[in-house]
């Protein structure tokens, strides 16, 4: 199979189900910035590769890689009135294993007294800026939505509002588990 096929060359290109939009669609944006937001938890995932106090952090974002890829597939055949024949939807279980990660991440963490700036470690910003690119992949879905596909999407919003959460806690426990201090927001007053 060649990489390369010319057939986007125009500025279009085929979603699931064989219909050709514009890579200017929202189905398309939404699906490039969840790919986006994946790509960044691959490079999370390289950080935290090899550290085992890191282990637990590196295995659910490998889990979740995988959910995404169903996702955007599912956002990716969304225009396709046999959308659920052709991907997989987020199910209430996927959406409950996030909120149980949300939990259990949490309860190890400091309560926040102010807000931190995005950042600490390698692996912690590398997750913050992974949280920030979800949160566009999260307003690009809202914009699909209201744009009135046939398939229903509201799972998935759901979804990548909960990784939102998820991440900024990932973050937060990645700096706990190295041992490196958050940056706490000065305010105004700095």
């Amino acid at each position: 199979m060649k990489i390369y096929t010319r057939t986007g060359d125009k500025g279009a290109t085929g979603l699931i189900g064989g219909a050709r939009v514009s890579k200017s669609n929202p189905t398309i944006l939404a699906c490039g910035d969840v790919d986006e937001t994946n790509c960044h938890l691959g490079c999370a995932v390289g950080l935290a590769s090899g550290e085992t106090q890191l282990e637990g952090l590196r295995s659910r974002l490998v889990q979740i890689q995988s959910d995404l890829f169903d996702l955007g597939s599912h956002v990716a055949s969304s225009c396709n009135e046999n959308s659920e024949n052709v991907s997989i939807p987020v199910t209430d279980e996927h959406i409950a294993a996030l909120e149980s990660w949300i939990d259990l991440f949490q309860g190890q963490l400091e309560p926040l007294k102010t807000f931190v700036l995005p950042g600490g470690s390698q692996l912690a910003a590398q997750l913050h800026l992974a949280r920030a690119v979800c949160r566009r992949a999260e307003r690009s879905l809202v914009s699909l939505i209201e744009s009135e596909p046939v398939a229903d999407l509201s799972q998935d919003l759901i979804y990548l509002n909960r990784l939102g959460d998820l991440l900024f806690v990932m973050a937060r426990s990645a700096n706990q588990l190295v041992g490196q201090q958050e940056t706490p927001w000065l305010g105004k007053s700095g």
